[in-house]
């Protein structure tokens, strides 16, 4: 679920639109009239400053909401520098505390345990929604959404229609969408603002074993009263876990955990140990239907739809998650202790199904800067598998990017002096680097004055322990802990711990190009597609970057034109440091990843050997003008060219001849990214074509022979192919590439997706 459309009436704005009409007697009217005649400048003026105050009032619920001011200036910003994300600044010791409303009917209301869900969209509650009110020393919260019936109730549970919510005060319900569980924010500080301890975060349609949430969970914290089992960090290359594996579920996987670490189901060697106190969030396992991905559930499911009913080892004890080792988080079955109320936040820019697993990840990464900790329990709930439909497609943001944001999560620092501002600098480097949008960063800033204005106190920072020598673990510290082997049972068929085929490949094109960027140079309109291209290819590449000729900050395609597309590729280069490589693809080129696992990527690869691509034209007297000047402007700049390029170059490219490649697909490892860079600074504002550019570049930077010229080989050129039409049926799953298909809409892509599916069957998952 994407950010609310903002057109729609938001309630607190209903009466700021009621204006009375004033009526204008016929007495008097021509001296009216005169009088407007001579003052028509200063009229103008002054409808045009009422009309700036009318937007600002609107936009601003209250003199001191400055997260609604952040977004007027945004606004009013993004004319002048629509490319440059702004960090928001904030004055936290101004925040104004937001005080019970008299309105609200729960103002005087205070309680320390809270249990918060999304209101259903059924006027009935469920029973497993009864049963989740009547929980003993909780109070349940319901938050309503645009769903839900305007008629809902529930006894013994509050519920917060979204005119209550409207009424609150709080800035940051206007980032939030009307129609998603994401509105569970506003809940979350309600309850914190009515005296919370402990928040849990839960799903209305499942059930609490034995109707007691202090069953498994650690419900208070003691320091030191309790020793921990921990995951062992002498592995320093493992950043990410599946915690199925420990509670007798090795073939299954959460939702949320890159793709490449699903292969890993061996048992830990060895464990350490963690003095209690500090779990401040506390991740339930659930039998019945887990949290399990679309991949998971679709590629798993019996074909009689028979339901999932998976069972966890509810004897294994919880485990504790170190510094340097993350695993996803959801919410509906996690409980927040009062020092990590803040990571309640879901962002609301990316996927619903994405919202809260990317929120976990963020917050573990905090949770270190306090000293605190994840802890992964026994299965504290039970959900019946009853799904209707998983959407593959609302989980596209976290195959594109967890992976890629585990490791920029890892790497990331900061030096602001209180957690709140370290929340926000991370938040701001997060849209920076579009794991989510600028609207969660400036969420954030509304968020935590939220936070403040409700009367939460900050914790404090403490040491952090990833820049530290790790410690030595000795014999004596090592813990062992053998996880039973509990069935995977569907199908009448008991797991042997192997997944399938088509996610054994997936993880094998993961591995090999999981570090490699894919820059993606679209010629036509990319609002039907963008989305699209990422999801295809980003399942394989580290990231997939759009160019287009039209930049859309919303889809986060940016400028670069055809032409000299070559000349955006060092800022690219630059952004990525830790790259193994960079693929070019110009969108009418499909990539069939599976037939590139034998390329080498420490070598160049380009359509050398493909004579539709590539040619040498001879440069005489009857040449075309074009071809002239390009070969004019390719000798001014190979005579300048420093010796190792120059002879290569030479060697590489005859006399009098002018080599032109469609360059439509290429690769450039990282041992050649500084040369590429070079040459490009040497070609300077010279306009030399791309199609001439970048064989200039490639014979300059190695030789022929030394290139991988089989790795593209094989691609298909279509003949006779109209431009603007996807022929799929001249389109081939054999070769690694195939020119020219265009797809120009969803229903295209749609159409290419089923004919890739032959490649790569887990595709189909995505049609």
């Amino acid at each position: 679920m994407l950010v609310q459309d903002r057109s729609t009436t938001d309630p607190r704005l209903a009466n700021n639109h009621r204006r009375a009409a004033a009526t204008t007697g016929v007495k008097g009217f021509d001296g009216l009239f005169g009088w407007a005649s001579e003052n028509l400048s200063k009229i103008v003026v002054a409808v045009l400053l009422l009309a700036s105050a009318i937007v600002v009032l609107l936009l601003l619920p209250g003199l001191g909401d400055t997260a609604a001011f952040l977004c007027f200036e945004r606004s009013e910003s993004a004319r002048f520098d629509s490319s440059r994300i702004r960090l928001p600044s904030v004055d936290w010791n101004s925040i104004s505390r937001i005080a019970p409303a008299a309105s609200d009917p729960f103002s005087s209301f205070r309680a320390e345990r809270w249990i918060v869900i999304t209101a259903p969209s059924d006027s009935h509650p469920s029973a497993s929604l009864r049963r989740l009110a009547r929980i003993k020393g909780w109070q349940l919260l319901s938050v309503g959404t645009s769903r839900t019936p305007a008629d809902f109730s529930l006894k013994g549970a509050i519920f917060l229609s979204l005119d209550l919510q409207s009424r609150l005060g709080f800035r940051s319900t206007g980032y939030l969408p009307y129609d998603s569980h994401i509105r569970k924010s506003v809940g979350y500080l309600f309850a914190i603002q009515h005296g919370a301890r402990v928040i849990y975060d839960a799903d209305d349609r499942a059930d609490v074993l034995r109707g007691d949430l202090g069953l498994r969970f650690d419900l208070e914290l003691s320091a030191g009263a309790e020793v921990l089992l921990q995951y062992s960090h002498h592995n320093p290359n493992r950043t990410v876990l599946n915690p199925y594996v420990h509670f007798g579920q090795p073939s299954v996987w959460p939702r949320g955990l890159p793709l490449d670490r699903i292969g890993e189901i061996e048992q830990e060697e060895f464990y350490t140990e963690v003095y209690g106190g500090r779990q401040f969030i506390q991740q339930g396992l659930s039998d019945g239907l887990p949290d399990v991905d679309a991949l998971f559930y679709f590629t798993r499911k019996s074909s009689s739809l028979e339901a999932f009913d998976l069972q966890f080892d509810a004897d294994a004890p919880k485990v504790a998650l170190p510094q340097g080792i993350m695993v996803p988080v959801n919410s509906f079955n996690t409980l927040f202790h009062s020092q990590a109320f803040w990571a309640l936040m879901l962002p609301v820019s990316v996927s619903s199904m994405a919202s809260d697993v990317l929120r976990g990840y963020w917050a573990q990464r905090i949770l270190w800067e306090i000293g605190g900790f994840v802890a992964v329990y026994p299965p504290t709930i039970h959900r019946i598998d009853n799904a209707q439909a998983y959407p593959f497609a609302e989980e596209k943001d976290l195959h594109v990017n967890v992976a890629r944001l585990v490791d920029f999560l890892m790497s990331w620092r900061s030096s602001k002096h209180t957690l709140f501002e370290r929340i926000l600098h991370l938040s701001y480097a997060m849209a920076e680097e579009g794991f989510w949008s600028e609207i969660d960063m400036r969420y954030t800033a509304a968020w935590l004055q939220d936070l403040l204005a409700v009367g939460y106190q900050q914790p404090r920072l403490m040491s952090l322990e990833l820049d530290r020598p790790r410690a030595m673990i000795g014999h004596g510290d090592r813990k062992e802990f053998h996880p039973k082997k509990f069935p995977s049972v569907h199908l009448g068929v008991e797991e042997v711990g192997v997944v399938s085929n088509e996610i054994g490949n997936l993880i094998r094109w993961r591995k090999h190009f999981g570090n490699v960027v894919l820059v993606m140079q679209c010629s036509g309109s990319v609002v039907h597609t963008a989305l699209e291209w990422r999801l295809l290819y980003g399942r394989v590449f580290k990231t997939v970057v759009i160019l287009s000729k039209q930049k859309n900050e919303d889809i986060m395609v940016e400028h670069g034109e055809l032409s000299f597309a070559y000349k955006y590729l060092p800022t690219l280069f630059s952004r990525y440091p830790g790259a193994d490589g960079f693929v070019f693809l110009q969108d009418n080129v499909v990539l069939n990843y599976w037939n590139l696992l034998n390329a080498d990527k420490n070598r160049l690869w380009i359509t050398n050997k493909v004579p539709e691509s590539w040619t040498a034209v001879t440069i005489d007297p009857n040449s075309t003008q074009w071809f002239v000047n390009q070969a004019a402007l390719v000798k001014q700049v190979t005579n300048n060219l420093p010796v190792n390029f120059q002879s290569s170059f030479k060697e590489n490219n005859g006399e009098g001849r002018l080599t032109v490649c469609g360059s439509e697909v290429f690769y450039i490892p990282r041992r050649f990214v500084v040369d590429f860079v070079d040459l490009v600074g040497l070609v300077g504002q010279l306009p030399i074509h791309h199609k001439v550019a970048v064989p200039m570049f490639f014979m300059a930077m190695d030789l022929l022979q030394n290139f991988d010229s089989d790795a593209l080989s094989n691609a298909l050129y279509i003949k006779d192919q109209v431009v603007g039409h996807s022929n799929l049926s001249a389109y081939s799953v054999n070769v690694p590439a195939v020119y020219p298909l265009s797809v120009n809409n969803e229903s295209e892509f749609m159409k290419l997706v089923r004919v890739m599916a032959l490649g790569d069957p887990l595709l189909k998952e995505l049609v």
